[in-house]
């Protein structure tokens, strides 16, 4: 059974940084495209940041580029979330997803669509104030 289990959220002050973490079991985890989504009360779930299972490419939202970085832990078959200069817009809570999206082409194509990613994470929630 695939788990993916986030951890890491809190509260922040604004120009704050967290880190988020989600870890991975069920499979193996260099097989595994994976991604974090975002989701504040009110509106619909948001693509944050991607990344291939090779850990040599990386996507990002417009509203976190140059902000926030995606890595990923073979060993430890963890990816995280460097969050930094956080705004109160950013308060949400945050899932982690995986898939195998296919080869490079592919994910260059889908790693950012909602719909590519079957295995999601509950949720940690992420409040950045003011």
């Amino acid at each position: 059974q695939v788990q993916l289990h986030e951890s890491g959220g809190g509260l922040v002050q604004a120009v704050g940084s967290l880190t988020l973490s989600c870890a991975v079991s069920g499979i193996t985890f260099s097989r595994v495209d994976m991604a974090w989504y975002r989701q504040a009360p009110g509106k619909e779930r948001e693509f944050v940041a991607a990344i291939d299972r090779i850990g040599t490419g990386s996507k990002y939202g417009d509203s976190v580029r140059g902000r926030f970085i995606i890595s990923r832990d073979a060993v430890k078959s963890i990816m995280t979330l460097k969050m930094d200069s956080l705004k109160p817009e950013d308060t949400a809570t945050y899932f982690c997803a995986g898939d195998r999206l296919g080869n490079s082409d592919r994910w260059n194509r889908y790693a950012t669509n909602i719909e590519s990613y079957n295995y999601w994470g509950r949720g940690t929630q992420v409040t950045v104030s003011s």
